[in-house]
């Protein structure tokens, strides 16, 4: 069985009951998620040796959080306890023509104060064959580019593949502090995986006779884009995900992954969305899985985009879905009907 490691933080997610807004509610859902965090659930549902690896602090908060991870089968064995506080994040759901809405508190976390020190990435990756990170994991800090960056050396010594989801994240860093800090990361890469902004924001790589928020996307532009990053860094695969907004309940949703040779599309998806948030991570998850699992390109990201369809369903940021439900609707099966 595969062992894959991600890196990154988990957070608190407090988000008003339905649909309310912030200005609204009195009490709040209480959860946790984070990007990788969300990608190491699903590869753990996914029958998967996954860990996660993060600093938290030895409180019952940091404790609850490390729970809500164990409770899906994802090793926590190195996460590292330490530290003041568990970030925060408040998410408002978009209804309608209204969108979702963010907002951070995560300074001072503990995994943003951690130090190089904190993680032995030598005894991290014993065994191991794959590690994932997110461009939000860097940009916590200065201090945790250099912990990516010794993890990505410590993971290329030891002959394991590295992915990326680039994830800019424009509340958190500026794009010429992402585009230094992501610009020497992702040498290390072998698999990175974007979206329609992000490669324009970070890397300045952008789809020609596309328009974002009108949900127009031109497929052959994401060709040029997904060379232009296979070049310039020497990956092994791209893929960029395809997101066409109609409204905060309804996108279409599909994927490329190109691997130098081809250019596969996967088939598209039209969504009515339950909660978004893990889109992405169960894209990553999937596409993850898919790779170490021997699939070739096109089943890939088949398999990428049906896992992060189904996400899209579900509440929470993780994906709580199994290979052959997966299977099933990349196969063709989303009737949605009654099973029995």
């Amino acid at each position: 069985m595969a062992k894959i490691v991600t890196f990154g933080e988990l957070m608190v997610r407090l988000q008003p009951y339905n649909y309310e807004r912030f200005v609204q509610a009195d009490h709040l859902e209480f959860t946790f998620g984070g990007g990788e965090a969300n990608v190491a659930v699903s590869l753990a549902n996914y029958g998967m040796d996954a860990a996660f690896v993060t600093k938290l602090p030895a409180h019952a908060i940091g404790q609850a959080a490390v729970n809500s991870l164990r409770r899906y089968g994802v090793d926590t064995s190195m996460i590292v306890r330490g530290g003041d506080r568990v970030g925060i994040y408040y998410n408002e759901k978009g209804a309608s023509q209204r969108p979702s809405v963010c907002i951070y508190d995560r300074a001072h976390s503990a995994i943003a104060e951690a130090a190089a020190a904190d993680f032995d990435w030598n005894r991290i990756f014993e065994g191991v064959d794959w590690f994932h990170f997110t461009g939000i994991t860097p940009a916590l800090g200065p201090n945790v580019v250099e912990i990516c960056k010794e993890a990505c050396k410590a993971a290329k010594a030891r002959g394991v593949k590295i992915s990326c989801d680039l994830n800019y994240r424009g509340k958190l860093w500026t794009r010429a502090q992402a585009r230094e800090a992501m610009t020497e990361l992702c040498r290390y890469v072998d698999v990175c995986i974007s979206n329609e902004e992000d490669a324009k924001d970070v890397f300045g790589i952008e789809s020609d006779a596309t328009n974002i928020t009108a949900g127009e996307l031109n497929k052959e532009g994401y060709k040029s884009v997904a060379r232009q990053l296979m070049e310039k860094f020497g990956f092994e695969k791209v893929a960029i995900t395809l997101r066409e907004s109609k409204s905060a309940f309804d996108n279409d949703w599909s994927a490329m992954l190109y691997d130098g040779e081809e250019y596969c599309f996967s088939k598209l998806y039209h969504l009515h969305i339950i909660d978004r948030i893990g889109g992405g991570d169960s894209f990553g998850g999937g596409l993850i899985y898919a790779i170490l699992s021997g699939y070739d390109t096109q089943s890939a990201v088949e398999f990428a985009v049906a896992a992060s369809a189904l996400k899209h369903s579900i509440e929470g940021d993780y994906n709580m879905v199994t290979v052959a439900e997966v299977q099933k609707l990349a196969g063709g099966d989303g009737s949605g009907r009654v099973q029995r």
